[in-house]
């Protein structure tokens, strides 16, 4: 699996550009237009810069980073947007909301739902092999997770490039209360169903995550780390999408429930509910 590079090709003026028309559109509520024409199609380096500046100005307006989200783990998310790898993203302590709760439309733009299996970290994830072990000692629990992604750019017409450079296309996230450590549940044999409004849109298994959940986080752990910033002691990770992604619309309820960690559910509203 790739890796973020260190390389930077495109300049300087191109990343600041493109994080400046990414956050234009996140504080405008609007679409714009793909970044890949500024910092190309698959420059990893470039589209990390682009992420750190437009998450370094989440920071500066207040959010505070909670933990990581893995993208584009499931072969069919990956021909939904035509990609071929994971990319990575940070999640913010406003990106959460707790199960069953009320999620308002008017924060999405263009808001599509996943099934996933979330973990809490007990440990550091900064130093040492960053294997599969390691990584399994240093998960508290897992839980249920539903996704909201999202994307700033028109029209989900993305490339690699530009999911990478706009947060790893996320939005906001809820997690289940049913809380289980590694020795209760195996999340490679796991099976997701998500209903929107009591009728199936998507299905998979652990398996479709990279093939385990447990190895989407290693490869997360170690790109984290190679990006200069490790996974931590108490962060939240979303390890990606265990079947294709579903649309979502004001009104919807949407309940992702996974064998062995439960349920989680979220309703989406629109400004005159919410």
């Amino acid at each position: 699996m790739s890796q973020p590079t260190n390389s930077i090709a495109a300049s300087e003026s191109h990343i600041a550009a493109a994080a400046d028309r990414l956050a234009a559109a996140a504080a405008a509520g609007a679409p714009c237009a793909p970044v890949r024409e500024l910092i190309g199609a698959d420059d990893l380096a470039a589209a990390y810069a682009v992420q750190q500046r437009v998450n370094d100005l989440r920071q500066q307006a207040g959010a505070k980073i909670v933990g990581r989200k893995i993208g584009l783990t499931s072969v069919a998310v990956q021909q939904q947007l035509g990609v071929d790898q994971p990319d990575l993203g940070v999640l913010f302590d406003n990106m959460a909301y707790a199960d069953g709760a009320d999620i308002p439309m008017s924060l999405l733009i263009q808001p599509k739902i996943e099934g996933e299996v979330g973990f809490v970290l007990g440990a550091d994830l900064a130093e040492g092999p960053l294997d599969a072990a390691q990584v399994r000692g240093a998960i508290e629990y897992a839980v249920a997770a539903l996704e909201v992604c999202d994307s700033r750019i028109e029209n989900w017409d993305i490339r690699f490039g530009d999911t990478v450079a706009d947060n790893a296309s996320s939005g906001v996230y809820v997690l289940g209360t049913e809380r289980r450590t590694l020795d209760e549940v195996a999340p490679v044999d796991v099976v997701m169903s998500m209903a929107v409004d009591g009728q199936e849109v998507s299905s998979g298994n652990g398996a479709a995550c990279l093939g385990d959940p447990i190895e989407a986080v290693v490869w997360l752990a170690r790109a984290a780390r190679d990006l200069g910033q490790p996974l931590l002691a108490g962060q939240v990770i979303l390890s990606g999408a265990l079947g294709p992604m579903a649309t979502v619309a004001a009104g919807n309820t949407v309940t992702v429930t996974v064998s062995g960690l439960g349920t989680v559910t979220a309703r989406f509203v629109g400004e005159k509910e919410a």
